[in-house]
């Protein structure tokens, strides 16, 4: 093992220690979650060979160390109090100075509703690494879940899939975040590792969507 991955190896058993301490999230963003991410990330920055791994590494693991639910107030600010969060968090278990900066702004600019534009390698690594969370068969789970504890319905009732000139409305309705959010990031993807890992998940929930009508019309 060399230097870099016996450092990237110690900073992840700290980082599991750290959230382990802090007890359960909900069940779409916690320390799987968090683990995923890292995976991906680290995928992506080998395939694009660009990408600080150690800031990866932090950014993925403290990218929602603040997550209010989607129907918060606070949510679009949440990437910037994950930011502050995991600041003071890192400086505190003496992680690189240097190092802070670059995660604070990956973590900031990870999220859709932010609309922060990344800047930087470690930036958009995180970010399309994030969004492959809401791709896919885990991206499926995630978005049920979600909708589940806002309170919403799985689908509308009359207009499952929004043809019939209703407002799509995704805090109301699980299946109107597909058309709204989910079957358009994989064009939003800021790598070429990402955006083809994003399309091969994308064909998933396409292909979901058409059993799901399939069975509906039984």
């Amino acid at each position: 093992m060399n230097r870099e991955h016996g450092e990237i190896a110690a900073w992840q058993a700290r980082f599991e220690a750290h959230w382990a301490a802090e007890g359960a999230a909900d069940a779409a963003h916690g320390i799987h979650h968090f683990r995923r991410v890292w995976r991906s990330a680290r995928a992506i920055a080998r395939a694009e060979g660009e990408g600080d791994l150690l800031v990866l590494l932090a950014g993925a693991y403290f990218h929602d160390a603040v997550n209010p639910p989607k129907d918060n107030p606070l949510r679009s600010r949440a990437s910037r109090l994950s930011a502050e969060a995991a600041t003071g968090i890192l400086g505190r278990m003496g992680f690189d100075p240097a190092r802070l900066p670059g995660v604070a702004h990956a973590i900031e600019a990870h999220s859709f509703s932010a609309g922060i534009e990344p800047r930087t390698p470690e930036a958009r690594i995180l970010q399309d690494a994030d969004r492959l969370e809401a791709l896919g068969a885990i991206g499926l789970a995630r978005c049920f879940y979600t909708g589940g504890r806002m309170g919403g319905s799985l689908w509308h009732a009359e207009d499952p899939f929004g043809r019939g000139g209703r407002a799509l409305d995704d805090a109301a309705y699980s299946v109107d975040h597909f058309p709204l959010k989910l079957l358009r990031l994989a064009s939003l993807m800021r790598t070429a590792e990402g955006r083809r890992l994003a399309e091969g998940r994308t064909r998933v929930l396409r292909r979901f969507l058409a059993d799901l009508e399939r069975e509906l019309a039984e």
